[in-house]
């Protein structure tokens, strides 16, 4: 299962470059680190404003530190202890909050700007980062600080993303956020001397960031996918891609959505950091190749990032 809006689709591409940052934390916290270590997990981001999206979809959890330092007022050593790690918590919510607000509805539309507008943005935004567990909290004598991470599902039944979409179908407001008014794509469908059951998008070579909805369109402008149109039970469980940074490692994601032979096109630019496009020749291929493997209905795309 993977990975709008993130807002509904959420666009998890922010307005922004992407970014490949790897977090780190304080070495002093070495419990901490050996805990993220042993679960395979990469923080997403923390107070300082780095992030690694990449991390994000492909461990399919938003994961945030906070630090906070000792209140001098706290004469026990027991209670600076402990009011330095909630503060370290509040820390850590409030940098998941920026960041979500960062993130695109579809095309160039912030969550935050949405959020002025639609009561469902606020209370779905404000009720998942309440919502985030704290998975570690840890203090440094020697230094007196503390620090916490906190983690948040993107799909499943209680996932961001999956809270998003659960909402899409229901609010007239957010539907219209997301709709394109870009006619979908058709052509006279060629003959493939292979049958594919998938699609890998290799954008490489693009400003392109991962998103809760990314979207891919033809050169002359007409829509090929549009994850608005992927049932929700798709989009809850799996999100509408997956997202890895090498083919090989795409082609290994696929196959747990049961795909055997995707077919592989290079993205040629961006509509937008959220949407792709491909030449309209690759496109007619797409096309051609979802008419005899419905792919696209059930989310079976993937995307290489830089």
């Amino acid at each position: 299962m993977k990975t709008i809006i993130a807002t509904v689709l959420l666009t998890l591409a922010f307005a922004v470059a992407a970014s490949a940052d790897s977090i780190e934390i304080n070495a002093a916290f070495t419990k901490t680190q050996k805990m993220l270590n042993d679960k395979n997990l990469a923080l997403t981001g923390g107070p300082g404003g780095a992030r690694d999206d990449l991390s994000a979809f492909t461990q399919e959890t938003l994961m945030f530190y906070g630090e906070a330092v000792g209140n001098p007022i706290h004469k026990s050593p027991a209670q600076r202890e402990l009011m330095a790690k909630r503060a370290a918590v509040v820390t850590a919510q409030r940098a998941l909050m920026e960041y979500i607000e960062g993130f695109v509805l579809v095309g160039v539309t912030l969550v935050k700007d949405g959020m002025a507008e639609n009561d469902v943005i606020v209370s779905t935004v404000a009720g998942m980062v309440k919502g985030s567990v704290v998975v570690s909290q840890e203090y440094n004598k020697e230094t007196d600080t503390a620090i916490a991470v906190i983690k948040l599902g993107m799909h499943g039944p209680k996932g961001f993303a999956s809270a998003f979409y659960e909402k899409m179908n229901s609010d007239p407001k957010l539907k219209e956020m997301i709709k394109t008014d870009k006619k979908p794509f058709k052509a006279d469908a060629i003959k493939l001397d292979e049958k594919y059951d998938g699609l890998i998008i290799d954008a490489t070579e693009q400003n392109f960031r991962p998103a809760l909805i990314n979207r891919i369109f033809a050169a002359k402008g007409d829509i090929l996918y549009d994850p608005a149109k992927v049932s929700q039970k798709v989009l809850v469980e799996q999100g509408c891609g997956e997202y890895t940074n090498t083919v090989d490692k795409a082609k290994a994601a696929l196959e747990t959505r049961g795909v055997k032979n995707p077919l592989i096109i290079k993205a040629t630019g961006t509509v937008n950091p959220s949407d792709l496009q491909v030449t309209d020749d690759d496109a007619v291929t797409i096309y051609s190749a979802n008419q005899k493997g419905s792919f696209m209905a059930s989310a079976k795309v993937a995307f290489v990032l830089k």
